[in-house]
């Protein structure tokens, strides 16, 4: 009797640390890469990015649900983080990281189209890419 309460204790500590780690691997991962010379437009990606991020999902970044990286792929690291994405340039991704497994949303044309001249188009799509990675 005493072996089952024990076994049972052990279960009811144990199973919520285990949820807990399970939950810690999943989060949408922004990464927004960039070269040593940026145009306006690759500023304007960055900024409206950070903007989001800041202002929109500061929460779910705090708790570490949403991760922002800015990746600046002209230096060593940089290089290497570049080569899993096949970047060479600006780039934008909105990456969903789920039971360890990783769904990768290249953000990069709609980011060049709008981040500057409709930088609010870009917050709503950016704003919609991440709440869709969240779910």
């Amino acid at each position: 009797m005493n072996k089952v309460i024990l076994v049972l204790l052990m279960v009811c500590v144990m199973a919520p640390m285990a949820f807990a780690k399970q939950l810690d691997k999943d989060y949408v991962e922004v990464i927004y890469f960039h070269g040593k010379q940026r145009c306006p437009t690759c500023i304007a990606i960055e900024k409206n990015t950070r903007m989001v991020i800041d202002s929109d999902f500061a929460k779910h970044k705090k708790s570490g649900k949403v991760k922002f990286r800015i990746i600046d792929i002209s230096t060593a690291d940089g290089e290497r983080e570049a080569k899993k994405y096949r970047v060479t340039w600006s780039s934008l991704f909105v990456n969903r990281v789920k039971n360890g497994d990783t769904t990768v949303n290249n953000l990069t044309q709609e980011a060049f189209k709008t981040a500057r001249a409709h930088s609010d188009v870009f917050r709503q799509e950016l704003k919609e890419a991440i709440n869709e990675a969240l779910k």
